[in-house]
């Protein structure tokens, strides 16, 4: 591990460890059964790359020999990745804390026990959510023997419990609703190798947003007290976000200029998200039987959540924000394709310059307006 001082500010094999102890077990299946499941996913990842390209009209940009690798894991598969991004990307904020702590008195044993807590406490919320997700294309992580990614990072996980969970739960086509994953998941992996300079583009906003983090111990506790005073109700509603949603804690503990940056990486998220939905249900008519039942049932069960501490875990992570972002991407880019066509949505992976703003989300015109500098009849 990384260490400055001799302290860990978090302890990254303890949360793993945590995560692995704690998370849910998977359905259950037989080893014959789990092999099937696995050679399907990764045929259908391999399908789905002719489907999406020929819809979307982007390859790698390096040609074949810029894919990225597909890999089929588990939970606790998806949970080393995930500590493994994690430790990559927060190296600076880190690095920038530790220092801090280090010149406080006693700042080595506060370092030493703090990083076991934090590790806990990611621990807890990697199993929370290693239960849930389908699948990820992870950027930042390095490769690893168990976890092979390309030299420039990046792979594709496709989390084989989680697939067979939500397709008994939903009780639909198993086939159908493998390939259906796969189409989306295809789609994020397609974009980031077609469009080489978006993942350094997303890291620098990353790393912009972590550099504006505040390390100082009493600034961050009473940032948080007022945290918990809004979401308890002190908040006027006039201040609230859109849709009348009050704002997840992480939001609420952010400067004013985190708050600009994480509005152009919401912009972004929302163009990816919604363009993998929106590839997803163009090539899924063609390829999947069920895709109309699918996508009715998935869409209700993204919307309502498992229960009451579901919802409650989703709103405290800020994780409501990541269903909008589905929708709100997807009208924006049917709606720019229905006026330009798709070479002229394409345009969107130009440069930075190109991606549309969060206002421009919300307001499809502007951006074509803009990009493709129509001028006033």
């Amino acid at each position: 591990m990384t260490s400055i001082g001799g302290a860990e500010m978090v302890d990254w094999n303890l949360a793993v460890a945590t995560a692995t102890r704690l998370v849910r077990p998977g359905p259950d299946v037989s080893r014959d059964e789990a092999r099937a499941v696995v050679a399907e996913l990764r045929r259908y990842a391999k399908s789905s790359e002719e489907h999406v390209r020929a819809f979307t009209r982007m390859a790698p940009a390096g040609g074949p020999d810029s894919d990225t690798p597909v890999l089929v894991v588990d939970r606790a598969g998806w949970i080393k990745a995930n500590v493994a991004g994690f430790r990559e990307v927060l190296k600076p904020l880190l690095g920038k804390m530790q220092e801090r702590r280090g010149g406080l008195p006693g700042g080595a044993v506060l370092g030493a026990v703090g990083g076991k807590v934090t590790g806990v406490e990611l621990g807890m919320l990697l199993s929370f959510l290693a239960s849930r997700v389908l699948g990820q294309y992870e950027t930042f992580a390095p490769p690893s023997r168990e976890l092979p990614a390309s030299s420039g990072g990046g792979r594709l996980l496709l989390v084989a419990p989680n697939v067979v969970h939500v397709e008994r739960e939903l009780d639909v086509a198993p086939h159908d609703f493998r390939l259906w994953v796969c189409l989306h998941e295809e789609t994020h992996r397609t974009q980031f190798t077609a469009v080489p300079w978006l993942r350094d583009h997303i890291e620098s906003e990353i790393q912009a947003f972590l550099g504006e983090t505040e390390v100082d111990p009493a600034t961050l506790l009473e940032r948080f007290r007022e945290a918990v005073q809004s979401l308890g109700g002190g908040r006027p509603e006039s201040d609230g976000d859109r849709e009348g949603s009050t704002p997840s804690i992480i939001e609420l503990v952010q400067t004013p200029a985190q708050r600009e940056i994480l509005g152009r990486l919401t912009a972004v998220m929302s163009l990816l998200e919604g363009h993998a939905d929106y590839v997803m249900d163009g090539v899924g008519p063609e390829v999947v039987p069920s895709v109309a039942e699918i996508r009715e049932k998935f869409q209700k069960r993204r919307a309502s959540g498992a229960g009451r501490l579901d919802q409650a875990l989703r709103k405290l992570l800020g994780l409501d924000a990541k269903l909008r972002q589905y929708r709100d991407g997807e009208r924006f880019v049917r709606s720019v394709v229905d006026q330009v066509g798709m070479d002229g949505f394409n345009r969107v992976w130009t440069s930075p310059n190109t991606l549309p703003t969060k206002a421009e989300i919300s307001t499809p015109a502007d951006w074509v307006a803009r990009v493709h500098r129509r001028s006033e009849p």
